[in-house]
This record gives structure tokens, sequence and C-alpha cells, in this order.
């Protein structure tokens, strides 16, 4: 009877640490990845993953179906933003060290333009309305790119840009922009700023992700770690939120009406959101140190994670199933 006792609970002890919302599936080992590990991209028709291994000065392209490296984009000025553009079958890659975004052919990884921005060139993103590139850079701008790279135009802001989104059914941006500790609003039709909105109860704000049905901006900060829940109508701060340390990628699945918080202290974040101003985490599951950007792929139902080269520690890619 003991052991039976015994037995039901050690049972009941590893159902209760079974995800709730994610389920590791596979990994991609990285030999030879050395240092930051920063964005990714994904060309989702052809079942590729985008890396940029910045202290290592490449793009480490992957194949989601084997589970393999399929080849290395190298001598890169630190690569940190990446977009993939299927269209065009353009890759493009932002460089911080040298200010260049660099587009390569998405099949013979051939470089095929360079456009030099003034220095840090950063997050990408993809203006949909417009058909264009957008490119956070420098002291203080976005950079607007044809899709083949040529520069169409760009727009001020007051310091370095970190992560951006833009809207779907309207003209906005949203831009993380922690050295003057804000959140900047431009409208892109008017190529204008119309707001700054405070981001002083929490600093550092790197991830951004938007609830775009809800008019809410979910904003990652590491000083203290939280997140910031804003009202993008208002620009009034909603709910502040604990969450993992050193976090730089944050993603909203609107599918699930769930939260993912990829952190530097060694796991991800989930939450489900019970209103626009109310989210409750679910899971707390532990990654490796470090390992603080990745790629929510909610048409694949998976979340991708980097696990940067420390130590005993190896270079790889984390694949988890979202449930």
């Amino acid at each position: 009877m003991k052991s039976v006792a015994v037995l039901l609970l050690l049972g009941g002890i590893v159902q209760a640490q079974e995800s709730k919302a994610l389920a590791l599936k596979s990994r991609i080992e990285l030999p030879n990845v050395n240092g930051r590990i920063d964005h990714f991209s994904v060309d989702l028709k052809g079942q590729r993953l985008f890396m940029a291994a910045l202290g290592n000065h490449t793009v480490e392209v992957m194949d989601i179906q084997s589970g393999k490296r399929l080849h290395t984009i190298p001598d890169l000025a630190e690569p940190q933003g990446l977009y993939f553009d299927p269209t065009s079958n353009h890759l493009f890659a932002a460089c911080a060290k040298d200010g260049t975004t660099k587009v390569f052919d998405g099949s013979t990884f051939q470089l095929l333009e360079t456009m030099k921005f003034s220095g840090d060139a950063d997050n990408i993103r993809y203006d949909a309305r417009n058909r264009r590139i957008i490119v956070g850079y420098g002291d203080g701008a976005l950079g607007f790119l044809d899709p083949n790279g040529k520069k169409v135009g760009e727009l001020a802001l007051d310091a370095h840009p970190e992560s951006f989104q833009l809207e779907k059914t309207g003209t906005r941006v949203f831009v993380n922009v922690p050295d003057q500790k804000e959140i900047q609003v431009a409208d892109l039709a008017k190529n204008a700023l119309i707001a700054k909105w405070p981001a002083t109860s929490a600093l550092k704000n790197y991830p951004m992700a938007l609830d775009e049905s809800h008019h809410r901006l979910l904003i990652g900060c590491r000083a203290p770690a939280k997140m910031l829940v804003i009202d993008t109508e208002t620009g009034k701060q909603t709910a502040s939120i604990d969450i993992v340390g050193d976090t730089d990628d944050l993603f909203y699945d609107v599918t699930k009406s769930r939260v993912y918080v990829i952190g530097g202290g060694g796991f991800v974040d989930v939450f489900d959101q019970k209103d626009p101003n109310h989210y409750i985490r679910i899971e707390h599951l532990a990654t490796a140190p470090g390992a603080r950007t990745g790629f929510l792929a909610p048409d694949w139902s998976k979340l991708f994670v980097a696990v940067p080269h420390r130590g005993e520690q190896r270079a790889e890619v984390l694949i988890f199933d979202t449930k």
C-alpha cells in the first residue's frame, strides 16, 4: 500500500510539472556559433528559420522539417534584425556595427544590395500597406526601403528605436525609445510623430507586442522586470505585470489570447489574457541563461528560443509546440 501511495504521489508530481502551454519537441544544434544571439525571421512556405548571430557575425539559416542548419551567411558586422520577404524572396539583415542593411537572394544567399545608414541598424518590420521594409537605426530614425533595398524615405525620432510595431487597420507605428523613457507614436501616412507616451513605471523598454483588436501595447521592461500594458487609444498604462528578467523578445498570439515573454534570466513566461488589462501567468518554463530572443510562428504553432554558447552551454535553438 505504501508503494502504491508513493507511485501515486510521484505520478501527481510529474503531472503537475507538465507544461501547460509549451512542449519542447526538438532542438537545432549550432556548433561554432559563439556570442550573443539577436532576432529572427521565418520563411513560412519554405519551412526555414533565419537567426541573427550577432556575436558570431553570421546569419544562420535552418530547416525546420529536418531540424538542421542549411547555410551560414558570414562576415556581417553584428547582425541584429532580420526580415524575409516572401514576395521578392529577399532576406534583409540589419547590422549594428557598420549601420548597413544588406539584402540577400533568399535562395542563393548572394548579396544583392547594401544600404548604409548612419549607424546601429536594428529591428526590422514590414509595412504591408506601403509594401516597404522599415529599419530602426542610429540616434533616432526609421528608414524606409523598397523590396530591393533602395532607400525611399525616413522618419526622425528623438533617440535610438528598439522594438516597434505597426497597426494593420490603421496607419500608426509604435516605437520603444528607452533612452527617452518613452513610446513614440508616428503616423506613417503623414510621416510625422504624433504622440510621446511616458514609460516610467519600469525602464529599459526593449521588446514590444501589439494586441490591435483590444487596443493594447505590451511592453517588456528590464528595470524592474515588468510587462507594461498601454492603451493605444489613450496612451495610458493600464497594468504592470512581473516577468522574467532580461527580456529581449515578447510576442502576443491573437489566436490563443496568450503572451510569451523570453528572458535572459533563463525562462519563458506565458500569460493567458483574461481581458485587455488582466493577465495570468500559466507557465514559468526554464530554458537557459542568456536565452532572451526567439520567434513565435502562430502558423506553425511553434515558439523558437535561442540559446547562446556560454561555457559548457552549447548554442542551439529550442523548438516548442504551443498548446
